[in-house]
């Protein structure tokens, strides 16, 4: 993997792994322009490779992200409309795209976990946090409201009420209170977690990525569905599940008490 420090975002793969690591460390890999580009970037590569089974996206140095790039921002009001639409829509872009992988989506997350940041962290499958994360919405601070999806998952994650006090106050809290409000998964030392996020991937890459796709589809969607709706998509999920060479796999592997090997297919 590079480290240049003019490259915004590093990307490689590590087997069926893919790793987007933010690589602006100098600025607590505040989010810019070029950087959401070459998020976007990863994010269709990942997609059109159906050998990918985990994502992780994590941030080089000191932090996670601590936003976005404030500086950039700032400009004549008369073209920030098409400004900053080229920060958002790049990011929103590949958003739309890990949200839509087989593949589960895990961020690991040290440091500041901030604005855009944060917005990052919801919007991944797993969150998997040091114990040195320090966490805010930020927005309203800078008299903004939220992009990057975080008005969409948070209230998913907390609830409204508790949504509306994270987003309007924008105060900080800990990982600790991070992990009580189900933000993230789990918490670990800050030296374990690299290893601890290595952990968690090698078990999802190992594991039936194409039941993972419709896990991830139905959980998604279902706050919008109605019961009955919800249930039709169970149904056609679990028949397309059980067609699947790693089906037929669970099951033998069930059957004969061994652990199932599955192949992401």
């Amino acid at each position: 993997m590079s480290t240049s420090s003019e490259t915004p975002l590093l990307f490689e793969r590590d087997g069926a792994i893919a790793r987007i690591k933010f690589n602006r460390p100098k600025v607590l890999n505040a989010l810019n322009v070029a950087a959401a580009d070459a998020l976007l970037e990863a994010s269709q590569a990942i997609a059109a490779d159906k050998s990918i089974r985990v994502v992780v996206i994590s941030g080089e140095g000191r932090a996670f992200m601590a936003g976005g790039d404030i500086a950039s921002f700032r400009g004549p009001k008369e073209d920030a409309s098409s400004r900053l639409l080229r920060l958002i829509d790049p990011l929103h872009a590949a958003l739309e795209i890990l949200a839509g992988l087989q593949a589960p989506v895990i961020a690991s997350l040290n440091g500041a976990v901030a604005g855009a940041g944060l917005s990052l962290a919801l919007a991944a499958d797993l969150a998997i946090a040091a114990d040195n994360a320090i966490f805010t919405l930020a927005y309203s601070k800078i008299g903004t409201s939220p992009d990057g999806s975080s008005s969409w998952s948070l209230p998913r994650v907390v609830g409204v009420r508790k949504a509306m006090e994270i987003a309007l106050l924008s105060e900080t809290f800990d990982a600790t209170e991070a992990l009580r409000l189900s933000i993230v998964n789990r918490v670990v030392p800050a030296a374990d977690l690299a290893a601890e996020t290595n952990k968690l991937a090698e078990r999802l890459a190992s594991g039936p990525t194409l039941a993972y796709g419709q896990i991830k589809s139905l959980m998604r969607n279902s706050l919008g569905r109605s019961l009955s709706e919800q249930l039709e998509a169970e149904a056609d999920a679990f028949v397309e599940c059980a067609v699947t060479d790693d089906f037929d796999e669970g099951a033998a592997a069930f059957i004969d008490k061994r652990p199932p090997v599955f192949k992401g297919r």
